[in-house]
């Protein structure tokens, strides 16, 4: 049987850090979750830039950010919204637009560096257009580092024949990058898909003979959870979670290595079903191959255990 994991990217594989600036009050918020702000209102849509953040310090921080989209032919996409919009209707609110400027967004570039002075990935910038009201709302910044057992659960899971695919309403560029960090074939990342983008790469693979399982964290999870055979909600970066979100996976996990002990047909793995998965003969596997299928039973006994049963038993050995 085919298997395949669609992750989401920021808050499931990569620790967020984000500022939110509110462009009419000046207002600059570190908790609060982008995703929840645009479910809360009626008219929000939240844009993507595709373009390297960074080179916004060599402009000067009063230009208009339209002015900026123009004169740099920058590209956006609309990764999730409260309301039925178009890229149309968007692109023209921000080529319009006259009230937000660079210094909305790089206002938020030395909070980041301070939370994350060795940031892994930058996932760049973004704004909330209200659409009612045909003005920029919110900047947001964001940039991140992978939570400490992505790589390892990865590799886990490939070394299992499983194909990795990654879908996530992030810049293009950010996703790419993720991919040749994990070693995630560049055509398997779709970098700032909607909640319809994440659930169309489900539908293809299943309808490609996959068993797939979708791992995410946010409201732009929830058409993917829908379709997905098995779906699962990581809580690792401690924010809070909607009902709406709870209410729709089969599985909550705390940390993304907890991945590797479900299986596709929605069943817990024991030790027992990597073994005999592995189809394990101690005549016909080498050395090499033991190890790795000893390290995989042994990944999913301690992700049963507690902290403190953790420490112990580490001591002992």
């Amino acid at each position: 049987m085919k298997k395949a994991i669609v992750f989401d990217n920021s808050g499931t594989l990569l620790e967020r850090y984000r500022v939110i600036k509110d462009v009419s009050t000046g207002e600059l918020f570190t908790d609060v979750n982008s995703l929840h702000l645009i479910d809360s209102m009626d008219s929000l849509a939240l844009v993507v830039l595709q373009f390297n953040t960074n080179c916004l310090l060599n402009l000067d921080s009063n230009t208009l950010i339209s002015d900026v989209i123009k004169q740099h032919n920058i590209d956006f996409d609309v990764s999730f919204t409260s309301c039925e919009t178009t890229k149309e209707e968007v692109s023209d609110i921000l080529e319009n637009e006259n009230q937000a400027t660079i210094s909305d967004i790089t206002d938020g570039f030395s909070i980041l560096k301070e939370k994350i002075p060795k940031m892994e990935l930058c996932n760049g910038s973004a704004v909330i257009i209200d659409i009612n009201k045909s003005k920029i709302a919110y900047t947001i910044t964001s940039a991140g580092k992978l939570f400490s057992e992505v790589t390892d659960t990865i590799k886990i899971l490939q070394s299992r024949g499983i194909e990795i695919y990654i879908a996530s309403g992030d810049r293009k560029g950010a996703i790419n990058k993720l991919a040749e960090i994990l070693n995630v074939n560049k055509k398997h990342a779709f970098g700032t898909v909607s909640p319809k983008g994440k659930c169309k790469v489900v539908r293809c693979l299943k309808d490609r003979g996959y068993k797939v399982m979708m791992v995410g964290d946010g409201l732009n999870d929830v058409l993917a959870f829908n379709n997905a055979d098995v779906s699962v909600l990581t809580v690792e970066q401690e924010e809070e979670v909607s009902p709406k979100l709870i209410n729709k996976t089969d599985y909550v996990i705390q940390k993304i290595s907890e991945v590797i002990s479900i299986d596709q047909n929605g069943k817990e793995l024991k030790i027992e079903d990597i073994l005999a998965d592995k189809r394990v003969n101690a005549d016909d596997t080498n050395e090499q191959e033991m190890l790795e299928i000893l390290f995989d039973a042994l990944t999913i006994a301690l992700n049963k255990l507690e902290l403190r049963e953790k420490i112990i038993l580490l001591l002992k050995l």
